[in-house]
């Protein structure tokens, strides 16, 4: 990005001296072509290898300047990415990611203190205003030159730190990103800009002078197809015009219609819905447009899944089952298939046995009237109380709504009944 603001400060802003900074200086890929682009422009720039990490060495290159030509303004646009998610993220990622653009940003506030700027603009991002999945590290960077901003005009002196969206034009930062990023980033509402706008709007940021504007371009239709508990609270207040209401993730009220469904089905019913729910969203992550691109039994890692592809997953499945994921469900149950059995489970889960008890104490009475004499009047008092039991299990009206009172049976005591013993048990808990 760099190239581009230095080739419209020289259109646009009529800037005929430039000192351009990087850690690659002269020997960094394109340098000597932009040298050249800029002198047919009538600049005359000259690139520096510095590290912006190292005060002093910041120090060195601000005092260095040719006093023929001060330095009048900054334009700090250095940034590193190291994307993962919140309990992957390490001292070590942040400090990666914070040197290049906090620290940076702080060692050029203190080198520029005591010149006459006429602009002090920083390269911040949306991730720091919004938040992005993956991007703590980089979020609290872009938020420190948000503060810093905000300091330097308390202190009278110029500043602002734009938060950037995403731009079209690849850079350092941007161009990993494959097809599959792109689509991901789209569906998040957050649209490219082309480096044309953007150099436009960093221009308006400049005239209006508030210390932290963001440039985003929103894609308001991707937005509001969105649950709303997955949007950033600053978009929920955007689009909501208090009149629609909007379906939200993670509250039980979408899984309603699908336990229905799920309940209406044999258990292997149940789990093939589950798997092709799980499949359908973990193809639209990667960009597929059909479910059998992903298969049930494949890890997710192999097929192309990283840490912000799988916080996406667990927030469409979030809003299509009404249940709270954890963001490491994906990483858990390391297959489609294996994250439909834990939605199974946890949408209809299978019932406790509560026949156990029932047919064992069953089988105790079926012992007890092998015991039995050939008495015809014993057997027959014997077949009416088995009667009415049966009458009583198919009547199904349980005895708490009888109001009728059932003592606790001790285990052995149908092993060791007497005949009268067993049809007094019997007569106490079958009345006729």
């Amino acid at each position: 990005l760099g190239a581009l603001v230095a080739d419209h400060l020289v259109r646009i802003w009529n800037i005929r001296h430039l000192l351009l900074v990087s850690r690659g200086g002269p020997d960094t890929p394109g340098a000597k072509e932009l040298l050249a682009k800029l002198a047919d422009l009538g600049a005359e720039a000259r690139i520096e290898a510095v590290d912006v990490t190292d005060g002093a060495a910041v120090h060195d290159l601000i005092a260095g300047i040719d006093p023929a030509h001060p330095l009048t303004g900054v334009v700090h646009a250095a940034g590193v990415l190291d994307d993962a998610v919140v309990n992957s993220q390490t001292p070590e990622r942040l400090a990666r990611v914070w040197g290049p653009k906090a620290t940076a940003a702080a060692h050029l506030h203190t080198a520029t203190a005591h010149l006459r700027l006429s602009m002090y603009v920083m390269f911040s991002s949306a991730a720091g205003v919004m938040g992005s999945p993956g991007q703590a590290n980089y979020a609290a960077a872009n938020a420190y030159c948000d503060a810093l901003a905000v300091h330097r005009q308390a202190m009278g002196l110029p500043a602002v730190s734009v938060a950037w969206g995403l731009w079209a034009d690849a850079s350092g930062m941007t161009g990993h990103l494959d097809d599959a990023d792109l689509a991901r980033m789209s569906r998040s509402g957050i649209a490219a800009m082309s480096g044309a706008r953007a150099l436009g709007l960093m221009d308006a940021a400049c005239w209006h002078g508030a210390p932290q504007p963001a440039a985003v371009q929103l894609d308001l239709r991707a937005l509001a197809a969105r649950p709303a508990d997955t949007l950033p609270a600053l978009l929920r207040t955007l689009l909501d015009n208090g009149t629609t209401p909007r379906r939200t993730a993670a509250t039980g009220v979408p899984a309603a219609g699908l336990v229905a469904q799920l309940t209406a089905v044999p258990a292997e019913g149940r789990h093939r819905i589950l798997l092709t729910l799980v499949r359908t969203q973990a193809a639209a992550v990667l960009g597929h447009t059909d479910a059998g691109a992903v298969s049930g039994d494949t890890p997710f890692k192999d097929l192309g899944f990283d840490s912000l592809t799988a916080v996406e997953l667990r927030n469409r499945l979030a809003a299509a089952t009404g249940l709270r994921l954890p963001a490491t469900v994906v990483f858990r149950h390391p297959t489609p298939s294996a994250i439909a059995a834990e939605l199974r489970e946890r949408l209809c889960p299978d019932q406790a046995d509560t026949s156990a008890p029932v047919f064992g104490e069953l089988e105790r009475l079926e012992a007890a009237m092998a015991g039995l004499g050939a008495d015809d009047e014993t057997r027959g008092r014997l077949a009416k109380r088995l009667e009415a039991l049966v009458w009583r299990l198919n009547d199904g009206t349980p005895a708490e709504d009888t109001g009728e009172h059932r003592a606790t049976v001790d285990d052995g005591a149908l092993d060791s009944a007497s005949d009268d013993e067993l049809f007094e048990f019997i007569d106490r808990e079958l009345p006729s």
